[in-house]
């Protein structure tokens, strides 16, 4: 496996923009110093931040916030010396307060904080090979109680089962309403949560039985995409480079994390797994999981599993790899595609 295989799940580009300046009271009359910003910068950098002063006004003092929290406060025209050590992946949006005479005027800007980690790469072996329903447009994967459920999108076809995946007897499936477009699933204290594509709602059934228990409205406005869970809460994606963290009894997003590959924001971030404290996220239309750190958002290893593919010559290029659950009985990892015929136990290592 060649290092060339990052490419297919790296999307290549840093945006960068400065916002421009807001204020009270007269036009323009501070500005944030830009001109040494990086084009990103890591959570080894230290953030160095200066105030412009044309007209040369008297400055009392500086209120300087990061991401709209509070983080210095300075005499003066002093500057900001802001380390990213455990700071949040994405743009970091800097505001300096500056009091002068009585008035006040707000500058803005934001820079980049990106990963320095190198993604390794890991090796696979495929353990086995089962048949997969190829009219199943995967979209949730997950063992509970040695049974695997999983979840199918496309409005009028969606639905939740649980199966032997050795032979593929159904024993439980649930339809969803034609005009629901089904999405990942999770099961958390016997609880099982799905998500819909863009209704903006989601569900809660009865593990064991599949009974509808609860209908609940997504908190923000957003599409529903994976789901996993860690014991205690669960991690949603909408399609973006975020990863949201879910307190599964509200329901209610408390944080999120954006995903990095190095240098590069990682989008359409789609079904999740949670292994071994890390999460395995696919990444729509890449032949590729991304191993991802969920308290940080970094990229820190890869798996290019794009020989599994070829090994179908019954699929099309839309029909693309989705559906991540690892079965912590054999300590070995299911993975199939939207639409697949085949799905592979794979056993993972560096």
């Amino acid at each position: 496996m060649k290092k060339l295989n990052l490419l297919y799940i790296i999307l290549l580009g840093i945006i960068l923009t400065n916002c421009g300046d807001t204020k009270k009271g007269e036009n323009s009359i501070f500005t944030i110093d830009n001109s040494t910003f990086k084009p990103f910068y890591t959570s080894k950098d230290v953030l160095k931040v200066g105030i412009l002063n044309p007209t040369s006004k008297t400055i009392d003092s500086i209120v300087y916030y990061i991401n709209d929290i509070k983080v210095s406060t300075s005499k003066g025209n002093t500057g900001l010396d802001f380390p990213f050590k455990d700071q949040k992946l994405g743009y970091q949006n800097i505001k300096a307060l500056v009091y002068f005479r009585g008035d006040s005027s707000e500058a803005t800007a934001r820079v980049e904080l990106a990963s320095d980690i190198e993604p390794k790469l890991l090796k696979y072996t495929v353990v086995n090979t089962y048949p997969h329903d190829a009219k199943s447009f995967t979209e949730g994967l997950e063992f509970y109680k040695d049974t695997l459920y999983e979840s199918t999108g496309q409005e009028g076809n969606s639905y939740i089962r649980k199966y032997d995946y050795k032979t593929g007897k159904i024993y439980k499936q649930i339809n969803l309403e034609t005009t629901y477009f089904g999405e990942g699933i999770t099961i958390i204290n016997d609880k099982l949560f799905q998500l819909t594509y863009k209704n903006k709602k989601g569900f809660i059934y009865n593990a064991s039985t599949l009974k509808l228990e609860k209908t609940f409205d997504y908190e923000k406005d957003i599409e529903g995409w994976g789901m996993t869970n860690d014991g205690k809460y669960i991690y949603q994606t909408d399609g973006t480079e975020k990863i949201w963290k879910v307190d599964p009894a509200t329901q209610k997003m408390i944080d999120y994390v954006n995903v990095y590959s190095g240098s590069s924001k990682i989008k359409a971030i789609n079904e999740l797994e949670l292994i071994n404290g890390k999460i395995y996220t696919n990444i729509w239309f890449k032949d590729a999981i991304a191993v991802v750190n969920p308290k940080s958002g970094a990229v820190e290893e890869i798996l290019n599993l794009s020989d599994l593919r070829k090994t179908m010559n019954d699929i099309t290029k839309d029909d693309v790899l989705n559906g991540i659950a690892y079965n912590a009985k054999t300590k070995t990892i299911f993975v199939t595609g939207k639409n697949w015929s085949k799905m592979f136990e794979i056993k993972v290592s560096e």
